[in-house]
C-alpha cells in the first residue's frame, strides 16, 4: 500500500522528516509539494508529522497529463470511489498539484462531475476552490475527512503520470495553536519554537529506530519545553535540562499542564508504571557545555542557543561577535556530548543560521564536525542548504543538522 503525503511550506524539510522515518527508498517525489511513500495509509501517521499537511489514500493513476484527459478519467472512475458514501449529501473537494489548471477549468470539471454523480443518484455539494489546492483550514471546516466528505488529490509526477488519492487526514491546525498558545508559560525572549518544527526535530533525531523499546529523548537546551512536549505526545520518555532555572521551572509547569490535557499524559518518574501508556519526565538545571547526563539518553533533539535576536540586518562587526560567541558554545557542547556517547548515537539540532541580505551565514563549527567526532547525515531527497527553517524577513533562521557519533 502507498500513501500520498502533501508537504508543508518548506517541502525539503518535510521530505527529510519523511526520509528519517521511512527511508529514502520508500519515497517518490511527485511534484514540489507531493510525495508518494510506500507505507500503509493510516490517519494516525499525521499526528506525529510536523512537515506534512495532509495524507491521502492512493488509489489509481493515468498516463495522461492533459487536463481534458484527467476530467474524462474522473468522470469514469470517481463515481466508483464514492460508492462507499451512501447516505446524505456528499461534500466533495479537489486539490491539484503539479498541473497548470485555471480556476475556470477546475470549476467546469467539478460541475461536470457533480452532474454525473447526481445522475447516479448522489446528492453532492462541491467545495469551491479559491486556488488549485484546498487549504487545511478548508478541509477541516468542510469536514472533508469525515464520513460524508471526500477530498480528491490530483498530482502529476515528473514523468507526466497523474496520480489520484483521497485525503484521510489533515493537520489539526487548532490543536497546534492550542499547544503553542495555551501553555501557561511562554517567553518570546528565548524564542518561540513552533510545535510543528519541534516534531520535525524529534523525528529527524530518532529516525526509524525501534520505537517499541523504551526510548528517552533528551533536550539539553529545553527552554519552555516545546520539544519535550512534542516528544512526550509521541510516547517517548523525556529528559530536559537548561542552564537557566527559570526555564526549567517553565518546562515543569508546561509539562504538568500537558498532563491535564485530553491529548495525552505526562507523569513524574514516581508515577505508576502499571498504566501501559505511562510516560515520565525528568528536568534539571544544568550547563549543557559541561554537564554529564545520567543515564545517557537514547537520542538528543533540541533547539540550541540561537544567540542574540535581530529584527534587522546587524552591522558586520556585531554579527561577527555574535557568531563567534555562538560558535564557541556549540563547539564545547558537541565536545561534551561526544565524550559521553558511543558510535551510532544520533541527534538532531536546530542551530542558528543568519539571513543577511538573502544569503545565509552558517556556524563555522559545522565545517569541523568530523574532527569533533560526528558525521552529518545527508538526505537523498533534501539538500543540506534547504534545511533551514525560516520565514520571509526573518534574520535568524534555524538550520536542522542531524548528526551521528563516529
Amino acid at each position: 500500500m502507498k500513501t500520498l503525503f502533501i508537504l508543508g511550506r518548506q517541502a525539503e524539510i518535510s521530505l527529510a522528516e519523511l526520509e528519517s522515518l521511512h527511508g529514502a527508498d520508500a519515497i517518490e517525489r511527485h511534484s514540489s509539494h507531493v510525495a508518494l511513500v510506500d507505507v500503509h495509509p493510516e490517519a494516525s501517521l499525521l499526528t506525529r508529522l510536523g512537515g506534512t499537511t495532509k495524507i491521502a489514500r492512493y488509489f489509481s493513476s493515468t498516463p495522461t497529463d492533459r487536463w481534458e484527459g484527467v476530467e474524462k478519467y474522473l468522470l469514469m472512475t470517481l463515481p466508483v470511489q464514492l460508492e462507499q458514501l451512501n447516505l446524505g449529501k456528499i461534500k466533495l473537494g479537489f486539490s491539484v498539484h503539479g498541473m497548470h489548471v485555471s480556476s475556470k477549468m477546475l470549476l467546469r470539471t467539478t460541475l461536470r462531475i457533480k452532474k454525473q454523480l447526481v445522475k447516479n443518484g448522489k446528492s453532492v455539494r462541491i467545495v469551491p476552490n479559491k486556488a488549485p489546492t484546498l487549504s487545511t483550514a478548508q478541509v477541516l471546516h468542510n469536514k472533508l475527512t469525515g464520513p460524508m466528505g471526500f477530498e480528491l488529490i490530483i498530482s502529476k509526477d515528473s514523468e507526466g503520470v497523474v496520480h489520484f488519492g483521497q485525503t484521510i487526514a489533515s493537520q489539526d491546525i487548532d490543536a497546534y495553536a492550542d499547544r503553542d498558545q495555551a501553555r501557561p508559560k511562554r517567553d518570546a525572549k528565548v524564542g518561540m519554537l513552533p510545535p510543528k518544527l519541534a516534531q520535525i526535530i524529534v523525528n529527524m533525531a530518532v529516525s526509524s529506530a525501534n520505537l517499541s523499546e523504551p526510548t528517552t529523548v533528551l533536550d539539553p537546551f529545553c527552554g519552555t519545553g516545546v520539544v519535550l512536549q512534542e516528544a512526550s505526545l509521541m510516547s517517548f520518555a523525556i529528559a530536559g535540562s537548561d542552564i537557566d532555572p527559570r526555564m526549567v521551572a517553565y518546562s515543569d509547569q508546561n509539562l504538568m499542564w500537558l498532563a491535564d490535557q485530553p491529548i495525552g499524559k505526562v507523569f513524574r518518574p514516581e508515577a505508576s508504571k502499571d498504566d501501559p501508556d505511562w510516560r515520565y519526565f525528568t528536568l534539571e538545571e544544568a550547563d549543557a557545555l559541561i554537564h554529564t547526563w545520567e543515564p545517557t539518553p537514547d537520542f538528543i533533539a533540541c533547539e540550541t542557543y540561537l544567540g542574540r535576536p535581530f529584527s534587522s540586518a546587524p552591522k558586520p562587526s556585531v554579527l561577527q561577535d555574535v557568531m563567534k560567541d555562538v560558535d564557541h558554545i556549540h563547539q564545547k557542547f558537541l565536545k561534551n556530548v561526544a565524550s559521553q556517547t558511543t558510535p551510532g548515537f544520533r541527534m538532531c539540532l536546530a542551530v542558528p543560521a543568519w539571513n543577511i541580505y538573502g544569503t545565509f551565514r552558517h556556524l563555522k563549527v559545522l565545517d569541523s564536525l568530523e574532527k569533533l567526532g560526528y558525521n552529518r547525515v545527508s538526505f537523498a531527497h533534501a539538500r543540506d542548504e534547504a534545511l533551514i527553517y525560516h520565514r520571509e524577513g526573518q534574520i535568524v533562521g534555524r538550520e536542522l543538522v542531524t548528526l551521528i557519533r563516529k
